[in-house]
């Protein structure tokens, strides 16, 4: 390396350590602390400027024994003075100022990108042999002997393949539902229901399938199915709402779909004349069930031009503030057929027959029969029937009970198998019957006979008629004559 001053070329060995002190130092001690230093500079022909001094000092270097010298471990800074031209100019102000601190420090990075190690140490290689920083791909060669284990677990490796990973966990997604899918799903589902009246299956379909904002929908459709059946299907649907609310339905959902079903009072009055009564009974159903606050009947107060919404929320308001409404409300369609007292039907089934024998109006009376909704019941209204007609001393009842059952057997509201059970236990009951009624046997036997010319008693019935047992007081192959007491 060479350095110059006032136009003299200086040739500087490189490969040895070497300390600069100031210029014109001869003190070998101040140069023997530079060697302690351990710090190497590289200098450019061109660029890099040195004092004559350096020559004499450096040359005094070799008189030195190297048994007196202090050997360490050299410590070489990886950038060391790349320096430009703009500070050429000081280096001697510059070395003066590091060697009278006794700190060699190196001078700011000149390399923005360098990727060498900028901890002042080291030989000036890369950092992590080129593999470290951001924006590497690795060692060069590293992509020939990297692990697989490595590639696996490394999200962002472009080999990286997730279906060659054992924990990894799949997530279903699931389409929203289309307007046809969705009848027909909940079509299916409320039917079952109405079967079994199982609410957590109705549950876990509602959550296997992607609702995504029907929900109120959902509920206007499960209203508007059940205003169509029985009171004991609606009974169930304010359960089933009961039920879902939380895990399917919100409040938000309960108070959109009760106004879309006000919205469309008028059409659904078409088809249901007592529509009003029925969402009416809803809504106050809800509030007590606390799926929708009180305040839900109130904000309509005053605000509705229909009148058939306005019947709807009076008759909910009116529910709500009777005495003990809230408990009340939860036999607002009365209680399941099934589940019913058998006194409190016997009692039923005598009322409808009377109502009959005063208005002779059949459909009232099959309406009445089929709103009780205990079909496995209907022989008890046989044998009330019959019963009516052995009662009737002036025998003015026979051709309306005929009448009444032949119209019930022909549209098989009573089943032939429940007609002929209720006529059985007629049967079965006439010894005790004949004692309050001594011409019962004539009467029913007469009875039967018309029913069988009616059309809809089998020959079964007619064979098995019971007749009142003679007692004998006389032989019938002794002549009328009455036997003695001898043998």
């Amino acid at each position: 390396m060479a350095g110059k001053k006032a136009g003299v070329l200086v040739n500087v060995d490189t490969k040895e350590q070497q300390n600069v002190i100031e210029n014109g130092m001869d003190n070998t001690n101040a140069l023997h602390s530079a060697f302690e230093n351990g710090m190497k500079f590289k200098f450019s022909e061109q660029s890099k400027l040195l004092p004559v001094s350096i020559k004499n000092n450096l040359a005094s270097q070799d008189n030195i024994s190297s048994e007196n010298r202090v050997k360490h471990k050299a410590k070489r800074p990886s950038k060391i003075l790349n320096l430009n031209n703009d500070i050429s100019c000081n280096i001697e102000q510059f070395l003066e100022e590091q060697i009278e601190n006794r700190d060699i420090k190196c001078p700011p990075k000149l390399s923005k990108n360098s990727r060498r190690s900028r901890a002042g140490f080291g030989r000036g290689l890369p950092k992590k042999g080129g593999g470290g920083g951001k924006g590497t791909w690795g060692k060069p060669g590293s992509e020939l002997i990297v692990e697989e284990d490595d590639i696996d677990k490394d999200v962002h490796d472009p080999n990286y393949d997730s279906d060659t990973q054992d924990n990894c966990e799949f997530e279903s997604i699931l389409p929203k539902l289309t307007t046809e899918e969705f009848e027909r799903v909940v079509d299916t589902v409320i039917k079952e229901y109405f079967e079994n009246g199982d609410t957590n299956e109705v549950a876990m379909t509602m959550k296997e399938v992607n609702l995504a904002g029907l929900q109120p929908a959902l509920i206007e459709k499960m209203i508007i199915m059940a205003m169509e059946r029985k009171p004991s299907h609606r009974e169930m649907t304010s359960v089933l709402l009961s039920d879902l609310y939380g895990h399917v339905f919100t409040e938000e959902d309960f108070e959109q779909g009760f106004n879309s079903l006000l919205k469309s009072m008028t059409d659904l009055v078409l088809d249901t004349p007592s529509a009003p009564v029925m969402i009416g009974n809803f809504i106050a159903r809800a509030v007590a069930d606390d799926c929708i606050p009180p305040s839900f009947v109130e904000g309509y107060r005053g605000n509705v031009d229909c009148q058939y919404i306005r019947s709807a929320l009076e008759h909910a308001d009116n529910l709500l503030s009777m005495k003990h409404g809230l408990v009340r409300l939860d036999n607002v369609w009365g209680v399941g057929g099934g589940m019913r007292p058998v006194r409190y039907l016997i009692n039923k089934i005598q009322l409808l027959l009377k109502e009959y024998m005063s208005s002779g109006d059949i459909n009232e009376a099959t309406r009445c029969l089929i709103e009780l909704e205990v079909p496995h019941f209907h022989h008890e209204f046989v044998y009330e029937a019959v019963l009516m007609v052995l009662e009737d001393i002036h025998d003015l009842l026979s051709p309306f009970i005929c009448k009444l059952l032949k119209a019930l057997a022909t549209s098989v509201i009573v089943t032939p198998d429940q007609m002929r059970r209720g006529f059985q236990r007629v049967y079965e009951e006439m010894a005790d019957i004949s004692i309050d009624i001594p011409h019962a046997y004539n009467i029913l036997e007469k009875f039967v006979t018309e029913c069988h010319a009616a059309g809809f008693l089998p020959e079964e019935l007619i064979r098995n008629i019971p007749s009142r047992g003679r007692k004998r007081f006389v032989s019938e192959g002794d002549g009328g004559c009455v036997k003695s007491n001898g043998y």
